[in-house]
């Protein structure tokens, strides 16, 4: 999915004092979450309720125990934040469903606050200096460089650091693929395999020598349209986080001469035969660093799109862009608004292709948007400029 600058590292560049209340320590959060209003130690014989009653006052636990009992600890603390969610839920048929999708962002982003409240001290080495603590320097180096003060860090995003590092090394399948996809930290996973079977299954423009992929990611579609067949393709994103990861995914399957990576906030220099953006999907304020890919404030990526896509395009060239009706869905975007922006640019649909979404919230009946969820419907949307001849 498309990435913009907001989705980069949210790094809270401050201090914090230490409990000790002699020292301060470097405070680390790449959510962008502040500093704690107060610290305490907290080890192993703190019980999860003590723990949540202090984390619920705003005081930061930092954790001087056994490493995997503080990790049992988040994972009792994580179940107890979603049984009390849980419960508010019941009574949500009675609210639009606008009203559930808000309130569903504001339990869960009101979770994450609390829990990256349990804090874990990493070295300057990105050493864990606590008993059973794994040897994970080399996952984090990657996020937080070879050298910095002493931080704190929530282990939340330790476990997401690791778990990325592991995604990197090892990558991730495609669906339909015969290429695996190393994804960075901060850098979303293609995970919504039917979006990439529509773009597998729509026809190419005729001649098609040249495309833009705007907003590239890890660089999976522009990895699809080399495989079709396309000369030279164009991927900008204005991550250096997903520049870098679309490079790596690039050169490892051997396409560094169809395919060239730039850093750019949309367009490239030029014109091409298509251009292909899969934006975020759903408007909304962003919260945290993957938030970017889902969430676009206002609406102001897809709309800059499809503003300009347009002055981009050779004659006789087609528009690709993919999209959710979740939105709709959600009440979130009037029924039609999509086409109408479309219409309002100089921009008719040729083609649409769509299939309904296979992930596992889409059969999780616990879910509070489930109702939208089982009726989503994922388009490719086909689209030229309205004074092109069919």
């Amino acid at each position: 999915m498309m990435h913009t600058e907001q989705n980069e590292s949210r790094a809270q560049e401050t201090s914090v004092l230490l409990p000790d209340g002699t020292s301060t320590i470097k405070w680390q959060s790449e959510a962008g979450f502040g500093v704690p209003a107060r610290l305490e130690y907290a080890d192993d014989t703190w019980p999860a309720d003590q723990a949540l009653k202090k984390m619920r006052n705003g005081v930061g636990l930092v954790w001087r125990g056994d490493f995997q009992n503080g990790r049992q600890l988040l994972r009792a603390l994580g179940r107890r934040l979603d049984k009390k969610n849980k419960r508010s839920g019941d009574h949500s048929t009675l609210l639009s469903m606008a009203e559930r999708f808000h309130r569903y962002r504001m339990q869960q982003a009101q979770r994450a606050r609390l829990l990256g409240l349990l804090l874990v001290q990493v070295e300057s080495d990105n050493a864990i200096a606590l008993r059973r603590a794994p040897a994970w320097k080399e996952a984090l180096l990657q996020v937080y460089g070879p050298s910095h003060p002493p931080m704190l860090v929530s282990y939340r995003e330790l476990l997401g650091v690791v778990g990325a590092y592991e995604w990197r090394r090892k990558g991730v399948p495609v669906a339909g693929c015969d290429f695996l996809i190393h994804p960075h930290y901060g850098v979303f996973s293609p995970s919504r395999a039917e979006y990439l079977s529509l773009f597998r299954q729509a026809p190419l423009p005729a001649d098609c020598g040249c495309a833009f992929d705007i907003g590239t990611g890890t660089g999976v579609l522009s990895i699809l349209l080399a495989k079709r067949g396309v000369a030279r393709i164009i991927a900008t994103d204005s991550s250096p986080r997903a520049v870098t990861c679309a490079q790596e995914n690039v050169e490892r399957l051997g396409l560094g001469k169809q395919i060239e990576v730039q850093a750019r906030e949309f367009f490239p220099d030029g014109r091409a035969d298509l251009i292909v953006c899969n934006p975020p999907w759903l408007p909304g304020k962003v919260t945290s660093s993957l938030d970017a890919a889902v969430y676009d404030p206002n609406e102001q990526m897809l709309t800059g799109f499809v503003q300009q896509a347009r002055q981009h395009l050779q004659a006789d060239g087609q528009i690709w862009l993919i999209m959710s009706d979740l939105a709709e869905l959600l009440q979130l975007r009037a029924l039609h608004a999509l086409q109408q922006l479309f219409a309002d640019n100089g921009l008719r649909v040729l083609a649409v292709y769509q299939t309904k979404p296979a992930h596992a919230r889409a059969e999780d009946a616990s879910d509070p948007l489930h109702e939208a969820r089982t009726k989503e419907t994922t388009s490719l949307w086909c689209l030229v400029p309205i004074d092109t001849e069919s």
